[in-house]
């Protein structure tokens, strides 16, 4: 019989250094990432640190942050990649002991890296940051495995940029060798094309 958990009581059994979970709904949900999916994750994060240490940005990327789920206790998520504002953190009241953040503003950026299961990055995940309040959430689809109604048709790799605005995400949508357009790093030199050649 399934065990539904608060967040309290998922952190406090939180498996350390066993893998990577989220609890979602009460349930814990284990992250299975391939290794070409972490290769695009950790090309991604080295990118951004690099432009957050020449622009001496206040950033940081926790190696495993998690956002809890939009007025809700029982969900709780990992970004495959999570810019976090250092000068918010005394606005977190569970970063310091749980490294868990409850507020979108301290996040200025999530990215999901799409695997097998897209939905849970266009459906799921896109509804609860932007409901957060996270002003840019990147989905980085390298295979072209979401639906049509997100990346086209026929379907292709796809950088989908979503930039908060008065409360909704607006989208843009990369590929190729289209270079990104992002309004926290206005200055990034990188194509769709760059990060898409991680996956293959």
């Amino acid at each position: 019989e399934s065990q539904f958990l608060n967040l309290e009581e998922f952190l406090d059994q939180y498996p350390d250094g066993g893998g990577r979970f989220e609890l979602r709904d009460g349930v814990i949900v284990e992250m299975q990432a391939t290794g070409t999916h972490e290769r695009v994750a950790g090309f991604l994060a080295l990118e951004l640190g690099l432009e957050i240490r020449r622009l001496g940005l206040p950033f940081f990327m926790p190696r495993q942050g998690i956002v809890k789920g939009f007025e809700s206790d029982r969900s709780g998520y990992i970004p495959d990649v999570m810019v976090v504002d250092g000068d918010r953190l005394h606005h977190e009241p569970l970063w310091k002991l749980r490294s868990t953040l409850t507020q979108g503003a301290s996040i200025p950026l999530a990215i999901e890296v799409v695997s097998q299961h897209w939905q849970d990055d266009y459906l799921l995940k896109l509804g609860q940051y932007e409901r957060l309040g996270i002003p840019e959430y990147w989905i980085v689809d390298y295979l072209g495995l979401g639906g049509r109604r997100y990346i086209g048709n026929p379907k292709q790799p796809t950088l989908s940029i979503y930039e908060l605005s008065e409360g909704e995400y607006g989208l843009r949508t990369f590929t190729g060798d289209r270079s990104i357009e992002s309004r926290l790093f206005p200055e990034l030199k990188l194509t769709a094309q760059d990060i898409f050649h991680q996956g293959l």
